[in-house]
């Protein structure tokens, strides 16, 4: 196992700078997953890193060394892609060995290595089956053992469920929660789903136009986003975010008006703001309530989501240029056209300034 460290992580391709300055440093046994939109350079720092893409400037450290000038087998990392790449002609055993073989590993420590990576990966069944008898999960958890066996000091996964549907998804995202408790190795995952990265890491990397955002566990993202965009990315359904101006701000709370003239509290230290400055007040769908304390919010409802335990709304309201949401008991009915009074807990309310940047919740 070795920690990972990213020192002013730069790469260009021409004229095209795709991370533009990364600093991170991953714990040795840490399970960091990097999030983001297409296109914010999350698939390019971790192929970065595994020495598949060279660093325009920057440096990676793995363990005590700078792996920089080291080809990808020689930085002790393995990876595991959106597709499975296995050989179609050899069988799961075959293909899980395939690369010690050709490290002339000695023939019992190949099948002790492979035996052992496919009981925990439980497809010790199938080790005699080719890739075209085998289901898509069980042709991942290949390509995962293909990558266990080389015992390297750091796991990288880029996307690895994006080819699965909803539910093997879900399966396998407790397959890998539970492979990092067993083999406690440094993994480094990259997806565009938040929902896997909340449910998978210690902590998240949140990356956006090739920057980092905030790096902080699941819950601290979720409840202290450091952002707009932070904010808006993280959590589903999103934050609901509305354009507001502050009437009165403090260290010890802020009051905010909407462009329907509300009058909304939020629990937040907004001593640096002036009155008549302009922010954006952010609640998430599950805070918001109809007879709960809070202040009150009126919204016309778009559209019923009824999910059996859950009735999510979609709302049309003067202060947001997007459609709002709120997440509510399943019992709840709710109809296109109606008006809804909903409560806005002060305590559960977030606010940010005019670059975006959040005033910190009390």
């Amino acid at each position: 196992m070795a920690n990972v460290r990213l020192v002013d992580v730069k790469k260009a391709f021409g004229a095209v700078e795709v991370l533009k300055g990364v600093d991170l440093e991953i714990a040795d046994g840490e399970f960091v997953v990097f999030v983001g939109p297409s296109g914010c350079g999350k698939s390019t720092l971790l192929r970065t890193i595994a020495g598949l893409e060279e660093a325009t400037t920057g440096q990676v450290w793995i363990g005590d060394r700078a792996v920089n000038d080291l080809s990808p087998s020689d930085r002790g990392v393995a990876m595991v892609f959106q597709s499975y790449a296995l050989y179609p002609h050899m069988t799961a055993y075959e293909n899980m060995a395939f690369g010690l073989k050709l490290a002339k590993t000695d023939k019992a420590e190949i099948d002790r290595r492979v035996r052992a990576a496919a009981e925990a990966l439980s497809i010790t069944d199938y080790l005699d089956r080719k890739p075209k008898a085998m289901s898509g999960g069980q042709r991942q958890r290949v390509a995962i053992g293909r990558a266990i066996v080389r015992e390297p000091q750091v796991f990288l996964f880029d996307e690895p469920l994006s080819n699965l549907d909803a539910a093997l998804r879900v399966r396998m995202r407790y397959e890998f929660a539970r492979l990092h408790a067993d083999l406690k190795t440094t993994m480094i995952y990259v997806t565009h789903d938040q929902v896997e990265a909340m449910t998978l890491a210690d902590r998240i990397v949140v990356l956006n136009g090739g920057r980092i955002e905030q790096v902080g566990a699941p819950m601290d993202l979720y409840q202290r986003p450091a952002n707009l965009f932070v904010a808006g990315f993280i959590g589903s359904p999103k934050m609901n975010l509305l354009t507001a101006e502050i009437v009165t701000a403090s260290a010890t709370g802020a009051t905010v008006k909407t462009a329907a003239g509300e009058t909304i509290r939020a629990s937040v230290d907004a001593a640096s703001a002036r009155p008549g400055d302009r922010v954006v007040l952010g609640v998430r769908p599950e805070h918001l309530n109809l007879s709960g304390e809070g202040d009150a919010l009126t919204v016309e409802v778009l559209f019923v989501e009824t999910l059996g335990a859950a009735t999510v709304a979609h709302l049309k309201h003067p202060a947001s240029e997007e459609t709002l949401t709120v997440q509510l008991p399943g019992e709840i009915r709710a109809r296109a056209g109606e008006q809804l009074t909903l409560r806005v807990p002060a305590d559960q309310t977030h606010l940010f300034d005019a670059e975006g940047r959040a005033f910190s919740r009390l």
